[in-house]
């Protein structure tokens, strides 16, 4: 439970549909660390707890799991009676904060809230369900579970199926989405209706530990020595210098906004290259590509049941666009994709997504 209205209208679906309920909030900085100093934050449950309400990260509010997250979260577990519990995954979340520091370092664009998932919401999360005998493990992403298989979430705007692709397969039974069957204003009305005092809270933003200014200020302050190394050059894409930055861990591919460099005309980021530390910029023609060849794969089905012809979903806010899959059985941690039409702006470091229809058949890790 992240204090927000989604995890919270998600435990009361679960008491509603007769679930023994607990709630938990994740405590992954000093901020949010500094509320449960008393034992009387904890209510503890009598017997076994079968389903665990876990929070989620959403799209606006600065920062999540701050002090003021975990007293509303802890308020709506009292109003509904439930036990509660803080766990403190400071030093798991580190994991987390050093790939988004290396990644940037590296040239690639990171996706935090995917490997959040991965690690911890759908990882360690799952060691304490089995600590306390719980059977289900429950958030209030907006995706579905349809007989044992992910999907997409009913409501299109919402849906967050793209973060969930890296859940071990084995997992997939022990979860539960409640919020997944609705749309977002439904779930507002429903939180109203309960005055939980969360209907109109704001939703997090994407990367919940850069609360204030730009990615890179965060990375060069938490690597001031490495990101000493990356000012250099924006070249065009014949390798003609236009000028300099700061360092390359401020831009990622697609990107056109605050370049800092005045062309005449729209230019956008086409390549990083970290060796050299040039950025090369070019126009919007340039940052189409025919496919793309990703690693890490996870797949949520057999891979004789994958279908050749699928759709694949390469950024969080975009839809999934039609293409054909190629995958080495002898490395299924790799695969290729080509698109139907080039698409634009396909990032290193970023997820592909497969999907077929609304179910997601997994993914992995651009390369």
């Amino acid at each position: 439970m992240s204090g927000g209205v989604d995890s919270s209208v998600a435990a009361h679906l679960l008491l509603d549909a007769g679930h023994d309920v607990v709630g938990v909030f994740m405590r992954h900085g000093e901020e949010s660390a500094s509320v449960y100093q008393n034992a009387d934050a904890c209510k503890v449950g009598d017997g076994k707890l079968p389903v665990l309400s876990g929070g989620m990260r959403a799209d606006h509010k600065q920062g999540c799991c701050t002090a003021s997250d975990a007293a509303d979260a802890r308020r709506v577990a009292a109003r509904m009676d439930i036990p509660f519990y803080a766990l403190d995954l400071q030093a798991d979340f580190k994991r987390i904060v050093d790939y988004f520091v290396d990644d940037y370092l590296s040239g690639r664009t990171p996706n935090p809230c995917v490997r959040c998932n991965q690690w911890i919401k759908f990882g360690r999360l799952f060691d304490y369900a089995d600590s306390v005998d719980a059977e289900f493990v429950a958030t209030g992403h907006y995706a579905r579970m349809i007989d044992g298989t992910l999907h997409r979430g009913l409501d299109s705007k919402k849906d967050q199926s793209y973060a969930l692709f890296g859940i071990r397969r084995d997992r997939l039974s022990r979860m539960m989405l409640p919020v997944g069957g609705f749309e977002k204003p439904r779930i507002r009305e429903i939180a109203e209706s309960l005055d939980l005092g969360v209907a109109a809270k704001k939703d997090s933003q994407e990367i919940c530990f850069v609360t204030q200014g730009h990615h890179s200020d965060f990375v060069r302050a938490r690597e001031p020595d490495r990101s000493s190394t990356t000012p250099g050059n924006f070249v065009s894409t014949d390798g003609k210098v236009l000028g300099q930055h700061r360092g390359y861990e401020a831009f990622t591919i697609g990107q056109r906004k605050g370049l800092g460099i005045a062309l005449g005309e729209p230019h956008f980021v086409i390549r990083i290259d970290p060796k050299t530390s040039d950025v090369v910029l070019g126009k919007k023609a340039s940052l189409a590509k025919a496919g793309l060849t990703a690693g890490e794969a996870n797949w949520l089905v057999d891979l004789s049941d994958l279908p050749s012809e699928v759709s694949v979903q390469i950024r969080y806010n975009s839809p999934p666009q039609p293409a054909k899959l190629t995958i080495d059985e002898s490395n299924p941690e790799q695969f290729e994709v080509t698109f139907d039409e080039p698409q634009d702006a396909v990032a290193p470091g970023q997820a592909a997504v497969v999907y077929h229809d609304s179910r997601v058949l997994g993914g992995g890790w651009i390369q």
